[in-house]
């Protein structure tokens, strides 16, 4: 509190908020509505698994814990009178969940793991050799690599493993340990991991028509440039940065682009949704405001879906040739609470990133840069995998990866 009486934090707002005692209502064990304190109206706020968020324009606008969402983590601390005193009891939240079909997958994970990565790995056209020694078949090695990758295991420990799948017949002999390092390192293999990652999600494509967009930075074990004797300044790490489009059902990442750590996030946009689109129906897309263009707003419509983006402040309802934009832009501010109870589908890509970070680690391995970028493919072609596990109990999915390519490639044919 400032010296004249006035508060001046958000936690302490929200405090006061809290103890006047009428100003939040529970709508449901997760959302909440707390009043304005201008007196217009209440302003919701969502507990999600990823956290909290609210619908006033504080959060919309500048992201973190505004005043009515501390209110509401105020609100939900209950003081009790204990023989040792007043004593504060936090309310936890808890989320459905369905529990049987969770506990069988992760039960079953480690062998459907591999079943599902040989089948993936085949809908790869093995490339025809017609002179020189026999290669390596493109199959082993990627299932080798992509299997190494999911164990988080160094080369030489995860050689054991290749060992295990040729004892299983799900490869033929093991190769190399030094096999996948190898094949990261190769270019050329950066656009067939990059079709993995889109085969690998098409199995819950009859359940998922929700996505948000997001982008996620892993580190690597690499430095930049030394300036810290020109300059004063330590060495830092570089950074890969992964932009993904994810179900808000499944959390499946449909497509990914990687840039460089300080790649731009809207320009990526676009070429992830029209990706999505190739095996996907997609009905809503969601994302921050570092996406809000007329270019994007455009992308989602012309592959048939509304898209859910917050305007930023200096942002106009002008329409400058895009009629959509001045639409969305109209609906934003006369209908904010409905435009929020679809935008809040946003947070599941931020349990989409935490995921595949808490599962696989956030650090590459790889030390040259093509490695790093084909190990991070790797990485979602592996979570990816596990989506598909999850929902084979839950959903009872049967995924079949050499039909489901097929089935993408003659509806594009028909398109065409």
């Amino acid at each position: 509190m400032n010296c004249d009486g006035s508060v001046n934090s958000r936690e302490e707002r929200g405090k006061i908020i809290a103890d006047r005692g009428d100003q939040i209502k529970q709508v449901n064990d997760h959302s909440f509505k707390v009043k304005s304190q201008s007196g217009r109206g209440f302003y919701e706020v969502k507990a999600t698994e990823s956290g909290m968020t609210c619908d006033c324009p504080d959060f919309v606008y500048r992201g973190g814990k505004c005043k009515h969402i501390m209110a509401t983590r105020y609100y939900l601390e209950i003081e009790k009178d204990t023989p040792e005193g007043v004593v504060t009891e936090k309310v936890h939240l808890t989320y459905t969940q369905a529990w049987n079909a969770y506990n069988e997958a992760q039960k079953a994970e480690v062998n459907l793991f591999d079943e599902l990565l040989k089948d993936l790995v085949k809908a790869i056209p093995e490339p025809e050799q017609t002179m020189g020694r026999p290669r390596l078949s493109i199959h082993e090695t990627l299932f080798c690599a992509i299997q190494k990758v999911y164990s988080q295991l160094s080369s030489r420990r995860a050689y054991s493993l290749f060992e295990n799948a040729t004892e299983r017949g799900q490869i033929d002999h093991a190769p190399d340990f030094n096999v996948p390092s190898k094949l990261f390192k190769n270019p050329e293999m950066t656009p067939i991991l990059h079709e993995l990652v889109t085969l690998s999600a098409l199995p819950v494509a009859g359940i998922e028509s929700d996505f948000s967009v997001d982008s996620t930075g892993f580190r690597t074990t690499t430095f930049g440039a030394y300036c810290e004797d020109k300059y004063g300044k330590n060495k830092e790490h570089r950074w890969v940065k992964a932009h993904l489009c994810a179900g808000a059902k499944t959390n499946i990442v449909a497509a990914v682009a990687i840039t460089e750590g300080n790649g731009a996030d809207s320009p990526q946009f676009g070429p992830l949704i029209k990706k999505t689109a190739t095996g996907f129906t997609i009905n809503e897309v969601t994302a921050d405001m570092a996406y809000s263009s007329r270019l994007n707003l455009q992308a989602v419509a012309n592959s048939g879906g509304k898209a859910y983006i917050p305007f930023k402040k200096n942002a106009t309802g002008k329409a400058r040739g895009s009629t959509l934009w001045g639409k969305m832009y109209h609906y934003f501010k006369l209908n904010r609470e409905e435009f929020m109870d679809h935008y809040h589908k946003r947070s599941n890509i931020e349990a989409t990133n935490a995921a595949i970070k808490r599962k696989f680690g956030e650090t590459l391995k790889s030390k040259n840069p093509t490695a790093q970028v084909n190990e991070l493919l790797a990485k979602i072609i592996a979570y990816n995998l596990t989506v598909v596990i999850h929902e084979m109990y839950e959903n009872g999915i049967q995924p079949e990866f050499l039909q489901l390519k097929s089935d993408v490639c003659n509806q594009s044919q028909a398109k065409t």
